[in-house]
């Protein structure tokens, strides 16, 4: 070991007794009150060495100011030398920086915000553009391009959106439109695939509500369904009372609101009164001759006594 790597780990003593100068000049570079209790001194070589003082300041927990000082060989003067803020072993650190397009999350999105698509986004691939030979990755592929060419099908100039008409049926322009492909870009098999991923795991059979349902949403009077590919697999739920409502739910989803899960039962019907119309009962106007306590014919008796 070489004498100077010695006396670069010994501080120098006039350096190492400067804390005064270095807290002064720490306190002129932070917000006042924030500089903390001397954490000692690090020789950095030869009459140069780093006093390092506590960050009070909110936010930079573990943080330290790093204050060096140095002196000229054979001087008896310590001069400043720089004054920086270094974390420390358990420093509070910034997380890494993501960009955007990464840390965007679902419903991050408010009223007036735009969110912009890379041109080479994997989940949209060309539509319909007009040319004669449509792009490799287009949904209108060269398969049916030849389909269009053996059935004698005229191709439109322009894009279908340029077209002043509906397109005439047989060409290729109302092909795309009936196939709603009538757009700059559509989604590409990728897109469709990572969409089903994404519903399946937030609405598909594996998810709690779906465990504990009585039955799926195949079977359900509220399910209403999609288009396209993606309907084979899902609808839409239009049941206000599920959780689900208004979602795109799996066939495989289910929930305590099936439309059979449980039918409430119908209200009792009272009959109707039974009239036997096959019997006659008659019914007097005048009471019988018999039918009193008095008798009809008056006697002596009564007639004295005033009865009539």
């Amino acid at each position: 070991m070489s004498a100077a790597t010695t006396r670069s780990r010994t501080p120098d003593r006039l350096c190492a007794e400067a804390v005064d100068l270095a807290r002064t000049a720490a306190e002129e570079a932070a917000a006042p009150g924030v500089v903390g209790e001397h954490a000692g001194a690090v020789a950095e070589g030869d009459r140069v060495v780093t006093h390092y003082f506590e960050c009070k300041e909110l936010g930079y927990r573990g943080w330290r100011w790093a204050v060096t000082v140095a002196r000229a060989s054979r001087a008896k003067l310590v001069t400043l030398d720089e004054v920086v803020l270094l974390p420390g072993s358990d420093a509070l650190l910034a997380p890494e920086w993501v960009p955007w397009s990464e840390r965007l999350r679902p419903g991050d999105m408010g009223p007036g915000d735009l969110l912009p698509t890379e041109a080479e986004d994997l989940r949209l691939e060309p539509g319909y553009t007009g040319e004669d030979g449509p792009e490799p990755n287009s949904p209108v592929s060269e398969e049916m391009e030849e389909l269009a060419e053996a059935e004698d099908a005229d191709v439109t100039a322009g894009t279908p959106a340029s077209l002043p008409t509906v397109p005439s049926r047989g060409t290729i322009a109302s092909v795309a439109e009936e196939l709603g492909m009538r757009r700059a870009r559509v989604l590409s098999r990728y897109g469709l695939h990572i969409a089903a991923d994404r519903w399946e795991e937030s609405f598909g059979a594996t998810t709690p509500m779906a465990q504990a349902a009585p039955a799926t949403c195949v079977s359900c009077g509220f399910l209403t369904p999609i288009g396209g590919s993606l309907g084979q697999a899902f609808g839409v739920c239009a049941n206000e009372f599920s959780p689900a409502d208004g979602r795109v739910v799996s066939f495989a989803y289910g929930c305590g609101g099936h439309s059979e899960a449980a039918v409430m039962p119908k209200p009792p019907v009272v009959a109707p009164p039974v009239i036997d119309e096959t019997r006659v009962d008659p019914f007097p106007l005048r009471p019988s001759a018999d039918s009193g306590s008095v008798p009809a014919a008056e006697d002596e008796t009564s007639a004295e006594l005033g009865h009539s």
